[in-house]
């Protein structure tokens, strides 16, 4: 088979041939964009599920769908280690830029885009000159409005003056946020406030989330009515159907089929996961001699496509914790053969350790994203087949 003709595109966030099994989320998003349009109240929207399972990809395909419509869009990326001002002042930038032609009364964008400034310096008024920056907003910045400091009161009022000048088009602000789980208890806070007060003035304005599974439980520990502030979605691996088309209709756009057995072993090797989807379908494809691509072109590839997401999608993530952190992994794989949720207390007991001893270790996998906490007193693994992963190394996995 031709490789510069393989259609199959594994890579993180990166939209494969075909977007098969989102069908669902997609024509839920299109409701909510034109109840919204239409004036009619909605809640934002929040995508959650494991890594590999195609929800940045989804983030991004919604994001096109309100582009289309006109709205007016902006996304960021958060990170445990940035507050939210300076990220979301330039995706709002962006959105606005985006409806800003549109609007009649370049002023009154103007005196939008003066809040909108003073907002993102609030988060360098108290910083020395080498941390201060700017916005890149060519207006004076309006003082008394989105700039006291409290970032749940300046959020609610910028977002606000957001959502009335996106009314005056007629359109949407939709802002995305991939990896929400990583913003900070006080960005958490002010985000489901503003959202709250959005959702009660049916304003034209809506966040839209995706992150880790247990984003709700942290939405929640923020403001206990989070549950009613968002429409929550759950995205898991594929159905057969939807993983047979994954791979069916990007081949048959090349003139490639697969034999029955061969997609059997294809979906039976990646279990639905979409990224692994990807991986063994590359991999066969590259590998495999002719049309159709047999079972036996599938078990010859699954070597190559193991070996590639050992080192790209396991243990790169491998890498990036210390000694005391593998141990606990470790651990985990060893209590969890179907890589399920474990209690904490039974990784103690297999470690020979006592559980506040472990609590370093639980808390540093759980910041770098590698394990979350779905309940009170269990742990899983974050990465789908991680702990497969760990249990199939005979020694300490390789280094990247």
């Amino acid at each position: 088979m031709d490789p510069v003709r393989n259609p199959y595109a594994p890579g993180a966030g990166q939209r494969p041939p075909e977007l098969a099994g989102r069908k669902k989320q997609l024509d839920a998003f299109d409701v909510v964009l034109e109840r919204i349009t239409r004036g009619r109240p909605e809640r934002s929207v929040v995508l959650t599920g494991l890594r590999g399972v195609g929800k940045t990809v989804l983030l991004n395909q919604l994001r096109s769908a309100a582009i289309a419509r006109g709205w007016g869009t902006g996304k960021i990326e958060a990170r445990p280690d940035q507050e939210l001002r300076r990220p979301l002042s330039s995706a709002l930038h962006m959105a606005v830029r985006g409806i800003a032609a549109s609007h009649r009364d370049p002023e009154r964008v103007d005196e939008f885009l003066g809040v909108l400034k003073a907002f993102a310096l609030r988060s360098t008024a108290d910083k020395g000159m080498r941390e201060r920056w700017q916005p890149g907003i060519d207006v004076p910045a309006k003082t008394g409005r989105a700039d006291s400091g409290d970032i749940e009161i300046d959020l609610v009022e910028l977002l606000l003056d957001a959502s009335a000048l996106a009314g005056d088009v007629g359109v949407g602000i939709a802002i995305f946020i991939d990896e929400m789980q990583d913003l900070g208890p006080a960005d958490i806070s002010a985000l489901c406030a503003a959202c709250h007060e959005l959702s009660q003035d049916t304003a034209p304005l809506i966040i839209v989330g995706a992150g880790l599974p247990h984003l709700p439980a942290v939405l929640s520990a923020s403001k206990s009515y989070s549950e009613r502030l968002f429409s929550y979605h759950r995205i898991g691996r594929l159905e057969r159907a939807a993983a047979d088309l994954a791979l069916i209709a990007p081949a048959d756009r090349e003139d490639v089929e697969f034999t029955p057995d061969a997609l059997d072993a294809l979906y039976a090797a990646a279990d639905g996961y979409p990224y692994f989807v990807q991986a063994y379908g590359k991999a066969t494809w590259d590998l495999a001699a002719d049309s159709p691509i047999s079972a036996e072109d599938v078990r010859v590839a699954a070597p190559t496509a193991e070996e590639e997401l050992a080192v790209g999608f396991f243990g790169s993530r491998y890498e990036r914790a210390t000694p005391a952190e593998r141990e606990y992994m470790r651990a985990m794989a060893e209590l969890s053969v179907d890589d399920g949720s474990v209690p904490t207390s039974a990784v103690a007991t297999e470690l020979k350790r006592k559980p506040a001893s472990l609590s370093p270790a639980r808390d540093g996998l759980i910041k770098k994203g590698l394990i979350y906490s779905a309940e009170r007193g269990t742990i899983a693994f974050t990465v789908p087949h991680f702990g497969r992963y760990l249990r199939a190394q005979t020694d300490e996995p390789a280094a990247v």
